[in-house]
């Protein structure tokens, strides 16, 4: 079946006795049994029964087996914000005196996890231009945990060769790790790409309009963690995917990172219309972006789905017609964008990305506000750019806004 009719058909995992059509939200914490032996199994791993809500939780768990359903993951694994998803499993393959090979082109807190966070455990940052196949090759070396980048990252709006990063990552027996969040699953199948493990951060485009934090792991099992010295032995003694059987039984029990099961019935909710609300926003993206740089003002728009854009190529190839809702353009002054920022009568001044309604921010004052200018200009953040997430409206309101607004 196509991607919409599985996530609006996917089963439950036990008949509702009510027969109802949408998953009952469990607001339960415990869950009773019937016997000791029973509870045994359970909180052992040996029975699929739900046994505390921090760990799994039917409603949580009907979330994951409905992106299962439509991507083919091995494992998809929820929790309660993106950057939960991308620290709990940078924790769960990383390891002091290891390595993170990455671009410099991160989201702000993604970059701090690594260069700061992680660095303060013993495990060093390498960014490096992910573009340039060979100095990324030369990056990675016996020490490297992982190879991490954004597909398209933001707000620089690069996008690097997956298919040739995956094969140095074969190369090099490390894993590929992507934060797929700008271009949804329903668009793009990252394994197809060579992505072993996906990150999502489904508060953007599944919860439906910016309705609830959460994160998701997809976990293809297509990397060999033999090749791994942190997760070697689990691989020899569990038969089942090392990376996700570390992260269920170990790192997402310790650190508490759970998604809620209010959470997941919302983002159930935005499953079921999240491919024709992602090519509205789209189509609405890729015409605003051509129309922008035609105003006066305007320096630069920056959106890999037009033509010309470096790496548009690229982008085309791995996303087709559907790169991402999100663009950027630059004006002449970080002065100039607080002004145009200011005038805006339509769309709304916020951060968060594909939010429902059109938002605008001023990248390098908010998002990478704490940083230096220094390390703004190693991560290509200009104090000139303004970053879009492009919602719902009608193209000619949201155009309308746009032309008043540099007037």
């Amino acid at each position: 079946m196509e991607p919409e009719t599985t996530l609006l058909h996917a089963r439950f995992p036990v008949s509702d006795p009510y027969g109802a059509l949408n998953m009952p939200v469990y607001h339960s914490v415990a869950y009773e049994f019937e016997t000791a032996a029973q509870m045994e199994l359970a909180f052992t791993g040996k029975s699929p029964e739900h046994v505390y809500s921090r760990i799994t939780n039917p409603t949580v768990q009907y979330f994951e087996n409905r992106v299962k359903a439509v991507t083919g993951a091995a494992d998809v694994i929820s929790f309660n914000s993106g950057m939960a998803a991308i620290a709990n499993t940078l924790i769960a393959i990383a390891r002091a005196g290891g390595n993170i090979v990455t671009s410099p082109h991160l989201f702000g807190n993604t970059y701090s996890l690594i260069a700061y966070t992680l660095k303060e455990f013993g495990v060093e940052p390498r960014f490096v231009d992910l573009t340039d196949i060979e100095k990324t090759r030369a990056c990675i070396d016996a020490n490297t945990c992982a190879l991490f980048l954004e597909v398209i990252t933001n707000p620089q709006m690069e996008v690097a060769d997956l298919k040739m990063l995956s094969s140095v990552c074969r190369e090099k027996r490390v894993p590929l790790i992507a934060d797929t969040t700008i271009v949804p699953f329903t668009a793009f199948r990252a394994a197809d790409f060579g992505v072993d493990i996906e990150i999502v951060s489904s508060t953007k485009y599944i919860s439906g309009g910016a309705t609830s934090l959460g994160g998701l792991v997809l976990d293809y099992n297509t990397f060999d963690w033999r090749c791994s010295p942190k997760l070697r032995p689990l691989t020899e003694q569990f038969n089942t995917p090392a990376f996700s059987t570390k992260v269920r039984r170990e790192i997402h029990r310790n650190l508490g990172a759970c998604m809620t099961p209010e959470v997941a019935r919302l983002q159930l909710n935005g499953l079921e219309t999240l491919v024709v609300r992602y090519e509205r926003v789209v189509r609405t993206c890729r015409a605003l972006a051509a129309r922008v740089r035609e105003l006066k003002g305007v320096s630069s728009v920056n959106y890999p789905g037009l033509p010309g854009h470096p790496h548009h190529a690229v982008t085309v190839a791995q996303f087709g017609e559907f790169p991402g809702a999100m663009f950027t353009f630059d004006l002449a002054s970080r002065e100039a964008c607080f002004r145009f920022i200011d005038r805006l009568q339509l769309i709304r001044r916020a951060t968060n990305l594909f939010d429902n309604k059109t938002l605008a921010i001023h990248p390098a004052s908010t998002i990478f506000g704490t940083f230096t200018e220094e390390i703004r200009q190693q991560m290509d953040v200009s104090q000139c750019t303004i970053r879009i997430s492009v919602g719902l409206e009608a193209e000619e309101d949201l155009f309308a806004d746009f032309a008043q607004a540099l007037a």
